[in-house]
């Protein structure tokens, strides 16, 4: 089924590889123009151009450091600018990081926290008043989709760091549903909290043992018995910024093989 959010405009931070490129791929064969931003122009770019070498005139990139509070109103601008307003925000960009909480410098927490939580609220608080207008504009569902992780569900020894700034982002998001729904703007706020997906981020893993051995490793954790691939976040993305999910905001999508069942 093609079209499922024709029409709507939405912004992918993140984009330049994994998935963030997914998700806005995914997003633009079902119809919405994309705007990809990253800190890496070039592989920012690298996405607009596979979008719109498949659907011309789809995508156009913007370099974004997602901390910076005057960048994400300068691309936020620049994207109202180009395409006429913002229906869809997907805060996907996002760092792992650090250990054990005594094994883990102050400056890595905060690193992480700042990248993984402060962005988030950024986008959200500057995207907000944009994405409003568009909507009363055009009539279309607004929708705000914050990448988590199961690690914000899932506690772990090693990861503190990660740990506390993905489960920042599943509260974050339940505070901006509630927001966004008292003031009646028509804007949603779900998160998505994926388990181990075949991205770069595992490359450290797969360069240590290779990546079969990596991947089975990690399956081995998961009741399904495998990891997962980056089109399942990027179905569960489309899901939640299309109107399908009109009654759906203040949610937690775990998309994690059954791990959080157990």
């Amino acid at each position: 089924m093609k079209g499922r959010v024709e029409g709507k405009i939405a912004l992918v931070t993140g984009g330049a590889q994994g998935l963030g490129r997914a998700i806005a791929l995914k997003l633009a064969e079902h119809g919405a123009k994309i705007a990809v931003s990253d800190i890496n122009k070039g592989g920012a770019d690298e996405t607009a151009s596979l979008i719109n070498t498949q659907y011309p005139n789809k995508a156009a990139a913007w370099r974004h450091d997602v901390t910076s509070e005057q960048d994400w109103q300068s691309v936020l601008a620049a994207v109202s600018g180009h395409y006429g307003g913002l229906h869809v925000l997907v805060n996907n960009a996002g760092i792992g990081g650090g250990s054990t909480v005594t094994e883990t410098p102050y400056e890595l927490f905060k690193k992480v926290q700042t990248v993984d939580v402060d962005s988030v609220f950024l986008g959200c608080k500057y995207a907000i008043p944009l994405m409003a207008k568009t909507v009363k504009d055009t009539n279309l569902g607004g929708s705000i989709v914050n990448i988590s992780s199961i690690a914000g569900i899932i506690a772990a020894a090693n990861q503190v760091s990660y740990n506390a700034a993905k489960a920042a982002v599943l509260h974050l998001s339940k505070s901006v549903a509630l927001h966004c729904a008292k003031q009646q703007t028509g804007i949603r706020c779900n998160s998505v909290h994926p388990v181990f997906i075949k991205t770069p981020i595992l490359d450290p893993l797969v360069e240590r043992f290779g990546a079969e051995e990596a991947y089975a490793k990690l399956g081995r954790q998961i009741p399904l018995g495998h990891i997962g691939e980056p089109d399942d976040i990027a179905y569960a993305v489309l899901y939640l910024a299309s109107d399908e999910s009109k009654m759906v905001t203040g949610a937690e999508l775990k998309v994690d093989g059954g791990i959080s069942a157990m």
